[in-house]
């Protein structure tokens, strides 16, 4: 067994550099291999981060056997074609989010996981986020009691984050898919698989881009528990997820950009019927803990241990986000189809 992973990043963008300094950061990987089909962002990652290989064509990497692992952090279109070809290459592979675009691409990932004998996780960054991580241990604590209403949002303003050369400017990429996968992805992990979906969509403030861009569903989740997703890509607010959850005892209240989260209990101690005063959790700040995602996966690999997040768990995500599209355009409930691999 290795101690240290050679790991490559392919995507020279903001989010490509913040997954190398993770690498870096990580004493058991060492950040190999960088690849961006733009010269000068690659050059500039090169030199900054004193990288041996330096490509603009990922395949050159499908079969270096130097390579142990990679890092996906390309346009979503591009996920399935790479993580297929790593993988079946004997690469183990981390694929930034949304895992792909449809359920059967998703399926197709799984398959080559299978086939392969490698290591697919899915990076879902709202699982390293420090207070939704706080907030599922208070909910697991049975701290605020039985769960029955769950909602989250995606609130962001996508009118000058349209991506190297207008990439989320796609008719193919639906904003609930590309980036409402961050709600889903979190009220699952928390609440479990819904299993029907009812939405709403309009299309009313980035008119020139191809899809809605607000959508507001509503999911039956199980046990009962109703939940709500709100994406929109052209609010005009600072960007936001946040999130609450109502329990029988208690609401927590929170999102990704705050120092504290806010925990309301029952004061069943003292035989009160009311509710102490909400109590501020202090927590840290660290949106899109793709560093924490590296040290994770990195672990793993090295213990042999499952994925911390599979691919079922992106696959699935990406099946309730695919299903909440539809909802909003047939006007009708759907039932959620979950993978089948």
């Amino acid at each position: 067994m290795k101690n240290k992973l050679n790991i490559a990043v392919i995507g020279c963008s903001d989010m490509g550099r913040q997954h190398m300094k993770g690498v870096i950061a990580k004493e058991e990987a060492c950040l190999y291999a960088v690849c961006d089909t733009e010269e000068k962002r690659l050059n500039a990652c090169r030199d900054e981060f004193s990288v041996p290989v330096a490509t603009q064509d990922w395949r050159m990497l499908v079969t270096d056997p130097v390579l142990d692992a990679v890092v996906i952090v390309t346009p979503d279109k591009l996920h399935t074609e790479m993580t297929v070809a790593f993988l079946h290459a004997g690469k183990d592979v981390l694929c930034e989010k949304p895992m792909a675009l449809t359920l059967a691409e998703c399926e197709e990932m799984m398959r080559a996981e299978q086939e392969s004998g490698r290591c697919l996780m899915i990076g879902q960054v709202c699982r390293c986020t420090p207070a939704f991580m706080m907030a599922k241990e208070l909910v697991d604590a049975g701290r605020i009691g039985e769960l029955f209403f769950v909602e989250s949002e995606y609130a962001h303003h996508y009118e000058h984050a349209r991506g190297y050369g207008d990439w989320r400017v796609d008719p193919d990429r639906h904003a609930v898919v590309g980036g409402g996968c961050h709600p889903i992805d979190l009220l699952r992990w928390i609440a479990g698989n819904p299993e029907e979906v009812y939405a709403y969509a309009n299309h009313k403030s980035l008119t020139d881009w191809p899809v809605d861009d607000c959508t507001v569903a509503i999911y039956r989740f199980p046990n009962g528990v109703a939940g709500k997703v709100f994406v929109s890509i052209g609010c005009k607010r600072d960007y936001t997820m946040r999130s609450v959850f109502y329990g029988t005892r208690g609401t927590i209240i929170c999102d990704n950009t705050s120092p504290t989260i806010t925990l309301y209990e029952h004061d069943e101690a003292n035989g009160k019927s009311d509710f102490t005063i909400p109590v501020q959790l202090p927590v840290e700040v660290n949106n899109h803990n793709v560093v924490a995602e590296i040290d994770v996966f990195v672990n793993a690999l090295l213990a042999g241990e499952s994925m911390p997040v599979p691919s079922m768990e992106g696959a699935a995500t990406v099946a309730v986000a695919c299903a909440t599209v539809e909802a909003a355009k047939i006007g009708q409930p759907v039932k959620i189809r979950y993978p089948q691999v």
